[in-house]
């Protein structure tokens, strides 16, 4: 129009235009171009139309990888010649952990993760979470150390366990390529351009920042003016100061084109974890997250992947106003698009997802193949804390209310995260619905609350200092710490020996109640050696965003071969154990490895893991909990009694049982009674005792 006033392309000064040589190095190592060159080995061959896709296949994959080791990569402790990846293939740890009965290695992210300024890669803000391309971190080894390690793993009967993340990416060189304008890249994020004269809205960055995260005020005002969608329905890692927001701005960045822009993109986590744009024309995200998996199926040797952060990949604005994040149908397509991919590539996928129960279910339908047991997870540590397991009575029937097959789901002891309390399913979804819990009524949000009280008080603060709160979502702790603020020891610096053996029981009787079921169970390095939380002080540079998560994440040796390290590579403190390296435990018939061995395997000899669990019956007692199973092969009906509570129980139970029968104690492989017609059943325990029972049929039933 003539007269009108163009806005200034550079309104901020001279800033330069991106040269072709920076576009030209930042695409080399983008992870979109690498799976772009990747796809073309695929097309016209027959090997993915060979095997059956469309249908999740959890049996299948428990039956590759009934019992994992789950290791995180910065806190393995190595000898000075060696790297991570080279440390956790050695044959002399193989043999230790194919001896306990582990049958697959989940490594952990080893992935190039960060950031890329132009010129040198940036560190991880996210435990390496945060993935910016394909090739193998340095830090950990090689993409040939990689690969010795799934032989090594299959040569003592076990597979690898690799990672994707379809939600979001780090500020790598996909990030910039994407601020630049350069081609389609934009379309991988959720990133919108403010136009110029909205700018005065948004706040300034520091010099030495490159981002700010955006007040909610300013999110609700660009959502006025049509910009973004608007605040979520929660803030993950809600920190006053650091993220109020899920949304951050950046300062003006010159594109190919030469115009300066401002963006303002979502993170569901950190800053430096831009979110996916599962449903942008160009396709770019499923592109490169797919070509992610192949690579490491097809490059590393890996036989199964987490998708993890799988259930954020819809966004939109409701018509009510509302922002809908959480159980949108695209995070179930964008599932059994990568749930498919992997299943046709030979491999099979487990979700990491932590959010309602109809939401795991209907994201299991076509999706991953497994996911991990968020579901009772929370419900058993209440258990160990009260003494009472009504509540994880309550959730394990869930399960099965909601058609989910338990041998679905993975049943873990410590990972990588906090001990979560977040009990999404009864603050989201079903905020208003009624349960009953201790003879009252409770609407699902005041349920939520008076469960969270309950850990919190008995788990951290004064009770319990050596554990700490991560921010709104759970408590950052051990197994070995969690344990001991649960029987209310306050300081666990200079512990008796007695105080470790009790320890070390719960640790087993939790190990049992996550083995003794049908499903995955998980174990990582941390329980392997019963660490205990760092000293906050020595992971404060760690710490400064708030992620406390750090004081569980303490350095171990799992073979015992650097006794002399006191931290790992990537300068992680060494945690102190209660049970030590694997080699040394296999050596005393009454360690912590050794019984779990044998727990295991009574567990693989009569198929429990993919026994069909039948009931939960009710009990009396209130730290009993039973768990009834039908045995594969008609080998006779299974029941795991754990007391969760500090007195003995001696109680008869009805068990839904086809006949009556002997009664087998399987860990002491002797007869214990008999069942009779009528189903009644005695069950005695000692304090954090567990006990498994089979009542054998001498004839088919």
């Amino acid at each position: 129009m003539a007269g009108a006033v163009m806005p200034d392309p550079n309104p901020v000064g001279i800033l330069p235009r991106p040269g072709p040589e920076l576009i030209a190095r930042l695409r080399s190592v983008s992870m979109l171009d690498q799976a772009r060159r990747h796809a073309v080995a695929y097309g016209g061959h027959s090997r993915l139309w060979s095997r059956p896709y469309a249908v999740a296949k959890p049996r299948t994959a428990l039956a590759v990888a009934p019992v994992w080791i789950t290791t995180y990569p910065p806190a393995v402790i190595t000898p000075d010649d060696q790297s991570v990846l080279a440390t956790l293939g050695e044959e002399t740890l193989w043999s230790a952990l194919s001896q306990i009965g582990i049958r697959a290695i989940h490594a952990g992210p080893t992935k190039r993760s960060g950031g890329y300024d132009g010129h040198k890669y940036t560190p991880t803000v996210d435990g390496n979470f945060d993935r910016i391309g394909f090739d193998t971190d340095p830090a950990f080894g090689t993409l040939d150390e990689f690969i010795a390690m799934s032989r090594m793993a299959a040569a003592h009967n076990a597979v690898v366990i690799d990672d994707v993340i379809p939600s979001h990416t780090g500020k790598g060189p996909d990030f910039h390529l994407a601020l630049m304008r350069h081609e389609d890249w934009a379309g991988l994020y959720h990133m919108v351009e403010i136009p110029q004269e909205d700018w005065d809205i948004l706040p300034d960055v520091p010099d030495d920042r490159d981002v700010v995260n955006l007040a909610p005020e300013i999110v609700d005002v660009l959502a006025e003016k049509g910009h973004i969608v608007g605040q979520l329905q929660r803030v993950i890692f809600f920190e006053p100061g650091v993220k109020e927001t899920d949304w951050s701005v950046t300062k003006p960045v010159v594109g190919v084109d030469g115009i300066a822009r401002r963006w303002v993109y979502l993170h569901y986590f950190k800053e430096g974890q831009p979110s996916l744009n599962w449903l942008d024309p160009s396709f770019s995200a499923q592109q490169m997250i797919i070509g992610d998996a192949l690579h490491s199926l097809d490059a590393l040797g890996a036989r199964g992947l987490r998708l993890d952060a799988n259930g954020f990949l819809g966004i939109e604005r409701s018509s009510d106003g509302m922002v809908w994040s959480e159980s949108h149908p695209l995070s179930g397509v964008g599932n059994q698009l990568l749930g498919g991919m992997i299943r046709k590539a030979g491999g099979f996928s487990f979700q990491e997802l932590n959010l309602t129960v109809d939401d795991i279910a209907a994201m299991s339908d076509g999706g991953a193949d497994l996911s991990y047991d968020f579901i009772t997870r929370p419900a058993y540590h209440h258990a160990l804390v009260t003494g009472d397991t009504e509540f994880l009575r309550m959730m394990l029937r869930m399960v099965r209310e909601y058609g989910i097959d338990p041998a679905s789901l993975i049943h873990a002891l410590q990972n990588h995260d906090e001990l979560t309390l977040e009990l999404v399913h009864f603050w989201t979804l079903h905020a208003n619905d009624m349960f009953t819990l201790g003879g009252q009524s409770w609407q699902g949000r005041t349920l939520r609350t008076h469960i969270r009280e309950t850990m919190y008080e008995a788990i951290s603060g004064p009770r319990a200092p050596y554990n700490l709160r991560f921010v709104t979502n759970g408590v950052a702790c051990t197994t070995a710490s969690f344990i001991a603020a649960a029987l209310g020891y306050e300081d666990i610096s200079d512990m008796s020996p007695e105080q470790v053996e009790t320890i070390k029981k719960v640790h087993l009787l939790l190990a049992m109640y996550n083995a003794f079921q049908p499903g995955v169970f998980a174990l990582s390095g941390w329980d392997m050696v019963g660490a205990l939380p760092l000293d906050p002080a020595s992971v404060t540079h760690l710490m400064e965003d708030g992620d406390t998560r750090w004081i569980e994440r303490g350095a171990y040796d799992l073979a015992g071969n650097c006794s002399d390290k006191m931290q790992s590579h990537e300068g992680i403190p060494r945690a102190r154990t209660l049970y030590g390296p694997i080699p040394e435990q296999l050596k005393d018939p009454e360690s912590f490895a050794n019984r779990l061995k044998r727990l295991l395997a009574v567990r693989e000899v009569h198929g429990i893991g993919a026994s069909e669990q039948v009931d939960i019956p009710d009990v009396e007692a209130p730290g009993l909990l039973i768990m009834v199973h039908d045995l594969p092969d008609q080998r006779g009906t299974q029941i795991t009694a754990l007391n969760f509570g500090d007195t003995p129980v001696d109680e008869e139970v009805e068990i839904p049982s086809p006949r009556a029968g002997p009664v087998i104690d399987m860990l002491e492989e002797r007869i214990d009674g008999e069942l009779g017609e009528d189903g009644i059943l005695r069950i005695q325990l000692e304090p954090f005792e567990g006990r498994s029972l089979r009542i054998a049929y001498a004839l088919p039933i």
